[in-house]
């Protein structure tokens, strides 16, 4: 119906009429299953991006926002729970669903991104002004919107330019993108700042927990502090790039720190202001189009089924009711040809190349030396400057972009180049890749392969010099504790391998004396996946010993060469014991079997 109805518009006459109509479209098309038609309106000079931030990199591509401003104080206490307000009505509090998405959204980025400081109150403010709080927090019970909330097309026309870049999957419009879901996100935008908020393994932009955590992350890049009234306002003029905006979020912003309450989803007040009014503090009316209702008729569009064309009057032609018309037929109007838009530096883009990132590995935990970065070319080979490059990190990998993220959007600079931002390695090892693909574009993606290595050590020592021993069938009293370094410095989380070897000769796993225990007990003589502490310490567990007495070593090994042997001594007490080793190889160590003369009695001459 939607779409039908944007035709319907496209064939109208441009009047004063049209515009009315149009007006009334972009009302309703934040309500829910309706996407509103992109022709016929304007922005006012209030809309002016006032930051650096291009409308396809921000958040919402700088469609238009509700404009209502929230009451003098809050209301207190809170109106009487499940009676639902009128559109208009003051401000009665967040819906439950909603509110809890965003106070969700806050805890995790106090986790993930803490100094970035995010009130959820910020998040309230945000949703309030893009969606009316996901339109009175009309959900169902996982957060999902009931029915789509979609911005108008950004196609130029009073909007931003933005081309579709995602086949219609979100926004259901296949040539330009539309603002989807609560908070209000470009598909560009979602496909590398979308969020699993609620756990459900889907990243929904018409999720309310996704879209509150999606948007705590979008703030929180490039390190900002927002507790820092200056990257306040940046991230804010990100999302939506204007001063008129800006102001209105602050002002909720405010407004929700002063104090608010939880009230019943689907019973929030519905906005009612657009910052794409055409008349200055005119509200636009009402309504949606949608199964059962009838957008109203544009001027010149050809009529329905048993309606008559009809015409008003030109002013100063005489009407003939009835009768013959005596005012010469006028040549039908030419068609009003599309223009055809002009490419945009995406549009150009043919392929991309590796701008000289090699050797991409490093230790696990450190951040990669070298940055990854790709240029985007023409078929000719020429430079593409202002083209989004998404870099995404692929595989069964921990590594991520430095704050955490897996995703990143650069725009090339004047040499068609776009540098990802550092990545860093986790704790697991082994070969990633990194992919780096054009936004708004079907191209094939360019990979890049990252292979994080093990934590190394060079030198392992005990920590003690306690001598390590224990009767046959008991267990050695004190454990052992070993400290790596590497080049001299603390190895922190370094994997140690303990084995109980046979001898200096024979390093295999013994198969007698002493022995650790695993979970259910059993005899071990092999330990891995141990790991040194922050201080590089690792202590191992008690060690026990069965009934065979002698000497044995236990050796410890490192990633990166560091190697130690620690004797360990079974005997029983006041004894010494022989030392263990294979009697195939070693000499013997019992009493000699040849016959020791016995010391002479007689006296020397």
């Amino acid at each position: 119906m939607a779409a039908h109805f944007d035709r319907r518009l496209r064939k109208a006459a441009v009047t004063t009429t049209v515009a009315a109509v149009a007006v009334a479209a972009l009302s309703a098309s934040q309500a829910p299953d309706v996407t509103a038609d992109g022709n016929g309106r304007q922005t006012t000079a209030d809309n002016v991006p006032t930051s650096d931030t291009p409308p396809a990199e921000s958040a919402t591509g700088n469609s238009p926002y509700y404009t209502d401003l929230p009451p003098l104080n809050s209301p207190s206490p809170a109106p009487t729970t499940g009676t639902p307000t009128s559109p208009g009505s003051p401000e009665a509090g967040i819906p439950a669903t909603v509110l809890d998405a965003y106070k969700k959204a806050e805890a995790e980025l106090r986790r993930a991104k803490p100094g970035c400081n995010l009130p959820w109150q910020l998040l309230a403010a945000i949703g309030k002004v893009e969606s009316g709080q996901a339109r009175g927090g009309r959900v169902d019970a996982g957060g999902t919107t009931i029915g789509r909330i979609i911005g108008p097309q950004l196609d130029g026309n009073g909007f931003a330019l933005i081309k579709d870049t995602d086949n219609g999957v979100y926004d259901g419009n296949s040539r330009y993108d539309n603002a989807v879901g609560p908070m209000q996100f470009i598909p560009s935008t979602w496909a590398w700042a979308g969020r699993d908020g609620n756990g459900d393994g889907k990243e929904d932009p018409n999720n309310v927990y996704d879209a509150a955590l999606a948007a705590g992350h979008y703030l929180c890049r490039y390190d900002w502090n927002l507790s820092d009234q200056a990257d306040l306002d940046r991230a804010i003029l990100s999302y939506n790039n204007s001063q008129d905006y800006l102001n209105t979020v602050l002002s909720w912003l405010e407004h929700y720190r002063r104090g608010t309450h939880e009230i019943p989803d689907g019973t929030g007040s519905l906005p009612v202001g657009r910052s794409d009014d055409t008349d200055a503090g005119a509200s636009p009316p009402r309504g949606r189009t949608g199964p059962g209702s009838t957008p109203p008729e544009a001027p010149g569009a050809t009529p329905g089924p048993g309606k008559s064309p009809s015409k008003p009057p030109t002013s100063g032609e005489p009407t003939n009711p009835g009768g013959p018309s005596t005012t010469p037929p006028k040549d039908p109007e030419p068609p009003t040809s599309t223009p055809t838009p002009v490419p945009t530096p995406t549009d150009t883009v043919h392929h991309l190349e590796n701008a000289g990132t090699t050797g991409l590995t490093a230790t696990a935990g450190d951040t990669f030396a070298k940055k990854i970065s790709a240029r985007a070319e023409t078929k000719a080979g020429d430079a593409v400057g202002k083209v989004r490059i998404r870099f995404t990190v692929l595989g069964d990998t921990d590594a991520a972009f430095t704050g955490g993220d897996k995703f990143a959007a650069v725009t090339t600079d004047a040499s068609g180049t776009a540098e990802a931002p550092a990545l860093v390695a986790g704790e697991q090892t082994g070969e990633f890749t990194v992919r780096a693909t054009v936004i708004g574009r079907t191209l094939p993606g360019l990979d890049y392969k990252a292979t994080v290595t093990e934590r190394v050590a060079d030198t392992l020592t005990r920590t003690t010099e306690t001598e390590l021993t224990c009767t046959p069938g008991g267990e050695f009293a004190d454990p052992v504790a070993v400290k790596a370094t590497l080049k001299g410095a603390v190895a922190d989380k370094v994997a140690v391998t303990a084995t109980l070897i046979k001898s200096d000769a024979d390093p295999t796993e013994n198969d007698k004396g002493p022995y650790f225990k695993d979970a259910d007990g059993t005899a071990v003589r092999t330990l891995t996946g141990r790991k040194t502490d922050a201080k590089g310490v690792l202590e191992l567990p008690k060690l026990y010993a069965d009934d065979a007495e002698g000497t044995y070593i236990l050796r410890l090994t490192t990633p990166g060469g560091g190697t130690l042997d620690v004797t360990l001594t079974v005997k029983a007490a006041g004894t010494t014991p022989e030392p263990s080793t294979d009697p195939s190889e070693a000499p013997s160590t019992g009493p000699s079997e040849t016959p020791t003369a016995e010391p002479s009695t007689e006296p020397e001459a």
